[in-house]
């Protein structure tokens, strides 16, 4: 008997055993972390494209970053807001498609831009005679269009093997779409996605954290011939990175078993927070990361706020 039916909806009901009451507190918790991230993400895009000091491959990679912070962060939270605000558990499909591609995709322009930027510290580091030569404006530009580029379209092939899948129901124990659980509403099975979706994992996950692993093994091997003082600077500029690279990992880790495993049993809000943490905490940690610890953005961005109360 086909049980397949034309749902035009998807219910998320990641958050419907909180209390009013938490729902509320939830929604102003995530309100200042959204405001924060915008600003905080807006305000050193800002500061990298207007300071000519800023004007070099590690700053255009970072750019790049910040972009995907708020590209991934606008596609959770106004939804859930709103969810929350209204107490409307119910999405569009259309919708709930364009959130999977959106969210999946920030992750994995985000390992990409990670990858990227180990390769950077690792040219910068180990050839810095020829750092000039090989990073030029040009291959920094191609670099980041193809990172974007690539993730986009492949992803994009990826998810239209779902358009016609017909659902056997539209009810996700989650706070946003996921398309693991809307595989698995589906009514038939398709093995060309299950194939697919094990390249896809290969190209935007192993791969970039194969090459981060390398870079930053060789950077480790040719940091031992330094004196103390080079070490020490070689590897601050690359500390801000690999913390932020293992957050992500983390976060997204903490996602996929959440996700997986139905049967863990654990308090609604603390699932919603482990939903939420790769889209939370990522995009304010790179902000403070990158902002606090590199002197070339902290003397921008002081330059700036200087200029603009009239002090400089």
């Amino acid at each position: 008997m086909d049980n397949s039916a034309n749902f035009t909806f998807i219910r998320l009901t990641g958050y419907l055993n909180l209390d009013f009451k938490m729902k509320y507190f939830l929604f102003a918790v995530l309100t200042v972390l959204y405001s924060t991230i915008i600003f905080a993400n807006s305000f050193l895009i800002g500061v990298i494209c207007l300071a000519k000091i800023l004007h070099k491959p590690m700053y255009m990679f970072l750019c790049s970053l910040f972009v995907n912070e708020l590209y991934g962060s606008t596609a959770l939270f106004p939804s859930l807001q709103v969810n929350l605000l209204l107490n409307d558990n119910t999405i569009s499909l259309i919708y709930c498609y364009l959130q999977i591609f959106c969210l999946y995709t920030y992750a994995m322009i985000e390992f990409c831009n990670l990858a990227v930027m180990s390769f950077d510290r690792y040219v910068s580091i180990c050839y810095p005679l020829q750092y000039n030569r090989i990073m030029t404006p040009f291959r920094v530009g191609l670099l980041i269009t193809l990172v974007w580029a690539y993730c986009l379209i492949q992803f994009f092939i990826f998810l239209s093997f779902n358009f016609k899948s017909q659902l056997c129901g539209n009810v996700m124990e989650k706070v946003w779409c996921d398309n693991y659980l809307l595989v698995k509403l589906a009514c038939s099975k398709s093995s060309l996605n299950n194939i697919y979706g094990i390249y896809l994992a290969a190209v935007t996950a192993v791969i970039p954290l194969a090459l981060i692993f390398y870079s930053y093994s060789r950077i480790i091997k040719i940091c031992l011939s330094f004196s103390k003082e080079a070490k020490k600077k070689a590897l601050s500029t690359c500390a801000p990175h690999m913390i932020s690279l293992l957050n992500f990992t983390l976060g997204w880790l903490f996602e996929i078993l959440q996700s997986r495993f139905d049967d863990i049993k654990m308090p609604t809000l603390l699932r919603v927070i482990i939903s939420v943490y790769f889209l939370m905490c990522q995009p304010l940690l790179n902000p403070i990361l990158y902002g606090v610890r590199l002197k070339n953005i902290r003397l921008a961005c002081k330059n700036f706020v200087l200029s603009k109360i009239g002090f400089a």
